[in-house]
């Protein structure tokens, strides 16, 4: 098999963490800045692995991903331990505080606070005594950290300015981030609710996860239509992926047959955010 710890990462999760980095640079593009693009793209990059780090090791001490459908996991599988599951969590988060520590310098500390947020936020995902993502409130915390806040702060720590353009280009990314944690939650929804982790899907039930799937797709249409700028209709290019996903969701498929959407997903997001940037860069 490949490496454990690529394993481990989930890469099918990581256009989370690049397009809003991606679409905020192009949107930045005047004010470009190399280096503090590329600091903002290693900090969402090692909060994404890190979060799928230590989701890893707090299910699998807790013990709910004994009977998991999804990829391969790491602490449950035994094929690494719970401690270096966890510390591989808490480099990937050291990076990160690193990276988020000269954007800080460079631009504003309050970056610091932010950052520190992100940081807590990951792990309380999951760990902790009381995860917030076993009582469905992770799609909310995903499109905050990995919607506005990645997409505000890489345009930020470029430009070091703000405009309500920045937050509407931003709800793409944070709903097509949402996606991929809903299509990964429904798929587990069945085996979530019999160890009591209350996910959106398990709240929602099978209809309605399917419904916020579609619902957060279309949102990502429409907003950035709602950019009113003239080149991001480049995202309707977009619309011959997205159809046929919604199409497959909402016909019920579910299971381990929902394990290839979660790269599918990933593969939209990472197309929109291309046809977006370009258009917001045109």
């Amino acid at each position: 098999m490949a490496n454990k710890w690529v394993v481990g990462a989930r890469p099918r999760t990581l256009p989370a963490a690049i397009a809003p980095v991606l679409v905020a640079t192009a949107y930045s593009r005047e004010d470009w800045q190399s280096v503090a693009a590329l600091l903002a793209l290693i900090v969402s990059l090692s909060l994404q692995v890190g979060v799928n780090y230590a989701n890893d090791y707090s299910d699998g001490i807790r013990g709910t991903d004994d009977s998991r459908i999804g990829p391969i996991r790491l602490t449950a599988s035994g094929l690494a331990s719970a401690k270096s599951v966890r510390n591989a969590a808490f480099i990937s988060f050291l990076v990160a505080a690193i990276a988020g520590l000269v954007l800080a310098i460079q631009s504003s500390w309050w970056l610091i606070a932010v950052g520190a947020l992100a940081i807590a936020a990951a792990w309380g995902y999951t760990g902790g005594a009381n995860p917030y993502g076993y009582r469905g409130l992770g799609e909310i915390s995903v499109f905050l950290f990995f919607g506005i806040v990645a997409t505000v702060g890489t345009y930020f720590v470029q430009t070091e300015e703000l405009n309500l353009q920045i937050f509407i280009i931003a709800v793409p990314m944070g709903s097509l981030s949402c996606a991929i944690l809903v299509i990964n939650n429904l798929r587990d929804r069945a085996q979530d609710q019999l160890v009591g982790k209350r996910t959106m899907a398990v709240r929602l039930g099978d209809k309605g996860a399917r419904i916020l799937y579609i619902s957060l797709l279309i949102t990502a249409h429409l907003f950035a239509l709602l950019t009113f700028q003239p080149f991001a209709l480049l995202t309707l290019l977009a619309l011959p992926l997205t159809l046929p996903l919604a199409k497959s969701i909402w016909s019920g498929t579910s299971g381990e047959a929902l394990i290839p959407y979660l790269s599918k997903t990933g593969q939209v997001q990472l197309i929109f955010a291309l046809l977006f940037a370009l258009g917001l860069f045109l």
